[in-house]
């Protein structure tokens, strides 16, 4: 959002995100637009050659390497503003190398327990690694001691602390499949009745994160105005969520994998479809809390058929359907190793007023995305 907004504005922006869903380039755009599999291949080569003096045996992670390679693309292309998406936690990233205009932390929940930390206190320390000394800190809504960790390490820094909550923004009716129409209030925007294309409530406090960092953008001198937000979120689009892959019948796809993705999914949905059951296609990966994703995508299922999403990371793609079968005994569910067959299953057992759920993975969702594009 921040990145399409300011783009709108007239500025050249590039952005920095992960994962893809279907190629790397996906990960390195400026002014929306991918940078060419051959660009691309040109700065792996650049990095390489560095990489063969590399000193020790600590050697940089597949994310490190793309990370350097967005800092040399923005840097040759002399972008006038780079928004650069956290790969994990913060503290250690390696984005985390810039001093930022703003830093923004959308929300707070267990995932990566790994690497983060078991508790949301060491979670909510290794995010807030990205609060620079003097630099404004936007946060959205979080557990209360997740915002405590949060709110003592930028005073601690003499990091102004700006809260999302400070912007106002409200569904004007009920949202349907083509999104929602929305009023927003802030310091320097006010928008009605407004056409926002992104679904679910927690786009909302997304888009006041947003906004927030926008309004701080504003001070550092960027000039952007009513029109350039209003023209903004009436084209967003964020493949993998929240996002219609067919239409009859009905398939929602959605790249929720951990349990606040889970929640937020099931939330949209039950506001989007009330009255509507579905058949959910999912694919997860060995690392994610599964048991608590299931907690949320589970009870509005009918059915459900599990699928392995690709990788090393999903040799117990089986150990889903036990989980299931603990928590739903009462409702079936099918195990298909091959993403493509599990979405063939989950349309052929669709009945009635039911719809289709892709979701748990990203892997899983670029297979079945392909699939819905090609018939």
């Amino acid at each position: 959002m921040i990145a399409d907004i300011i783009s709108t504005a007239g500025y050249k922006v590039g952005r920095f995100s992960s994962p893809h869903l279907h190629c790397y380039e996906e990960r390195f755009t400026i002014n929306g637009r991918e940078i060419s599999p051959a660009r691309l291949l040109s700065y792996l080569q650049q990095v390489e050659e560095r990489l063969l003096s590399w000193p020790g045996s600590d050697f940089p992670t597949e994310f490190e390497i793309l990370t350097a390679i967005a800092f040399l693309y923005f840097k040759d292309e002399k972008v006038d503003l780079a928004v650069l998406e956290v790969g994990m936690g913060g503290l250690y990233d390696s984005t985390n190398v810039i001093q930022p205009l703003v830093s923004v932390i959308t929300g707070i929940d267990y995932d990566h327990m790994d690497i983060l930390g078991d508790t949301i206190e060491e979670i909510a320390y290794n995010k807030a690694g990205i609060i620079k000394a003097g630099v404004p800190i936007i946060i959205g809504p979080m557990p209360a001691q997740a915002e405590k960790v949060i709110a003592v390490y930028a005073e601690k820094l003499k990091a102004p602390l700006v809260r999302s909550a400070n912007i106002k923004v409200e569904q004007f009716h009920a949202p349907d499949l083509r999104g929602q129409v929305i009023n927003l209030t802030s310091s320097y925007f006010k928008l009605r009745q407004q056409r926002f294309t992104l679904q679910g409530d927690f786009q909302l406090h997304n888009l006041a994160c947003a906004v927030s960092a926008v309004e701080i953008l504003l001070t550092e001198g960027f000039a952007v105005k009513a029109e350039d937000l209003t023209g903004t979120l009436a084209k967003l689009k964020l493949p993998g969520r929240l996002e219609v892959l067919c239409t009859d019948p009905l398939v929602i796809g959605d790249v929720a994998h951990n349990p606040q993705g889970a929640e937020a999914l099931s939330h949209a949905l039950q506001e989007l479809l009330p009255d509507r059951k579905r058949v959910l296609v999912c694919g997860m990966l060995d690392d994610k809390d599964r048991a608590a994703i299931l907690k949320y995508i589970g009870p509005r299922s009918n059915l459900a058929v599990f699928t392995r999403p690709l990788g090393q990371r999903s040799q117990n793609w089986h150990e889903i359907g036990a989980l299931w079968r603990k928590q739903f005994p009462e409702k079936s569910c099918y195990e298909l190793e091959s993403i493509t067959a599990a979405v063939k299953k989950g349309l052929e057992i669709l009945s009635g007023d039911d719809y289709l759920l892709i979701t748990g993975s990203f892997y899983v969702l670029d297979e079945a995305r392909n699939y819905f594009q090609n018939i």
